[in-house]
């Protein structure tokens, strides 16, 4: 099941939404999009924001391709 994670939630304006596979993946992709669109440091992010971060991944609900259509 694929994760996502939504930078809004962490306190910020930034609509970006990360998706991944595995939550290893996402913390990198996380990684680079707060040094290349925040300027934060990964050197700069403590364990306990890091904690948070982790809290914030969700799982993305699966669909079976059969989405309705409104009627």
């Amino acid at each position: 099941m694929a994760k996502t994670l939504r930078c809004c939630v962490l306190g910020t304006y930034c609509a970006t939404v990360l998706r991944a596979e595995a939550e290893d993946e996402l913390l990198m992709l996380a990684t680079a999009h707060a040094e290349n669109d925040h300027g934060i440091s990964t050197a700069m992010i403590p364990p306990a924001i890091l904690a948070i971060v982790k809290a914030a991944i969700k799982d993305e609900p699966e669909t079976s391709g059969n989405i309705p259509l409104p009627v």
